[in-house]
């Protein structure tokens, strides 16, 4: 019962673009277990009191950033991997109008472990003024040319954000890029000055190649990632360490650059979310240079998301929270990649519903393109991917989580913001679960999942427009959009 679609260099499955429908109809785009990809149906509302859901669009809630995945040096070297017509079928089937739209790309600063080399962008010990900062070729002559076709693509502005993992070996602790290590010295020293500058540098570097980054954080994974293999390149920092690096450093650096880049702190798991906010938002100088924190879905299950994410809003509500890396299929020994598996699908859609619901701005997936192992990775760690490239056969996999991201991405634009949505008593016990979101161009949508093996018939009532009586199918994710009257 696993399904892909298949893609090659002259078929791939595609989208229409989104048209709104009349006045007092909805479309409505429906993916399922059963084989059913975004397929789009259309309807008229009822005057029936068979409700469920009703959406009451004066109670308004965060407004959402979007949704996307990250161009890794492993999902770079995946997509390159395909002939240019395939290559192009895969990028439009995340960034054009006939694919799922996305408008968020993470990028890492310098290698990650999806890199297939440990390297960083200035190896020349003592560099202090950075003169030998070059940019890789994994950046130049791979990262950066699809970057530029990425966007010639989308009918959507694309926002960049940058990560580091690690700093150059000189300025570790451990005096390697790779494993786990902290930034020598203390904040406001020169290494921590130089660690700052190399941020600037990067976004001068890629400005030299007319692209422009929204927003960056400050460190992926700065708890030494916990859950990660012993030769995992990056520099751990306490929630401490950051706020001093932040006000003594990075702050001020990114404040006196032309670059209008906006920074996350945390870009770590939400079991550390409330403290570390606490720690680093909680001091007005910190506060003043972040704009947002980054959350990794790793270890979502140990906290739940009232006490971690509502908590962080409401403490800190001018700063905007972003799921910044998830993906399926880590920290398995057996089946990294589950070619065609609908759970893990489900595993994102519950995510993203989870989050929204819990003032969440948007969501980024992990690498867009994998392997069938679920690499390259030069410390083995392989993991999942919504698309799975077979290079040796010049084909694309399509997996349920792509699909299942696209029920948001193609229908949730930038500047849309999440509307209330009040659940009938008589169907309290149902365990479907959903948003309600306005879009910039007033048109409403709700995304309802049904993870059970069963039928569930309910009904939506927007009181502006009438009653949809409807049915969310077993194992099936679906996309109302409708005009407001």
């Amino acid at each position: 019962d696993a399904i892909v679609c298949v893609c090659n260099a002259t078929y791939c499955d595609t989208l229409d673009p989104v048209v709104l429908p009349a006045p007092g109809t909805y479309v409505k785009y429906e993916s399922s277990k059963a084989g059913k990809r975004l397929e789009r149906s259309e309807g008229s509302f009822q005057h029936s009191l068979h409700l469920l859901l009703t959406l009451n669009i004066s109670t308004l809630y965060q407004h959402v950033k979007g949704f996307g995945g990250s161009l890794s040096d492993a999902a770079a070297l995946n997509i390159l991997g395909l002939s240019q017509p395939a290559q192009d079928n895969l990028l439009r089937s995340y960034f054009s109008e006939s694919g799922i739209e996305y408008n968020l790309i993470r990028l890492p600063m310098a290698c990650s472990d999806f890199s297939v080399r440990p390297y960083s962008y200035d190896d020349v010990p003592h560099d202090y003024e950075l003169k030998h900062f070059r940019l890789a070729e994994e950046d130049v002559k791979m990262k950066i040319p699809l970057l530029h076709r990425a966007s010639a693509m989308s009918r959507r502005l694309l926002s960049l954000y940058a990560s580091p993992w690690t700093s150059p070996a000189w300025m570790k602790s451990n005096g390697d890029i790779r494993g786990k290590g902290t930034l020598k010295g203390q904040a406001g020293d020169k290494y921590h000055k130089t660690w700052a500058n190399y941020f600037i540098k990067f976004l001068d570097e890629y400005a030299k190649h007319n692209l422009t980054f929204w927003a960056m954080t400050a460190q992926n994974e700065p708890l030494a990632a916990l859950l990660a293999p012993p030769q995992f390149p990056t520099i751990a920092f306490t929630a401490a360490q950051q706020r001093d690096f932040i006000i003594r450093d990075l702050g001020p650096a990114l404040a006196r650059s032309p670059h209008r880049t906006r920074l996350m702190i945390l870009d770590d798991q939400r079991l550390h979310l409330l403290r570390w906010a606490k720690a680093v938002l909680g001091n007005a100088t910190a506060a003043r240079y972040v704009a947002g924190v980054g959350v990794h879905w790793y270890l979502d299950g140990l906290v739940p998301a009232s006490c971690s994410l509502e908590a962080t809003h409401k403490l800190f509500p001018d700063h905007f929270l972003l799921y910044t890396e998830a993906c399926s299929g880590f920290l398995t020994s057996r089946f990294s990649v589950s070619l065609g598996c609908w759970e893990r699908g489900n595993h994102y859609s519950h995510s993203i519903l989870t989050v929204l619901n819990h003032f969440v701005a948007g969501w980024t997936d992990w690498n867009l393109a994998l392997d069938l192992e679920g690499g390259p990775n030069w410390v083995k760690n392989y993991v999942d991917s919504p698309i799975i490239v077979d290079s040796s056969k010049n084909v694309f996999y399509k997996q349920p989580m792509f699909y299942h991201l696209g029920h948001f991405s193609k229908f949730i634009p930038e500047g849309s913001q999440r509307v209330g949505l009040h659940i009938s008593h008589r169907y309290l016990s149902c365990q479907l679960e959903h948003v309600a979101i306005l879009r910039p161009d007033r048109a409403l949508v709700l995304v309802v999942l049904n993870r059970f093996g069963w039928d569930v018939p309910f009904g939506i009532r927007d009181p502006a427009v009438g009653f949809i009586k409807t049915v969310a199918p077993a194992n099936s994710i679906q996309t109302y959009l409708w005009r407001q009257q």
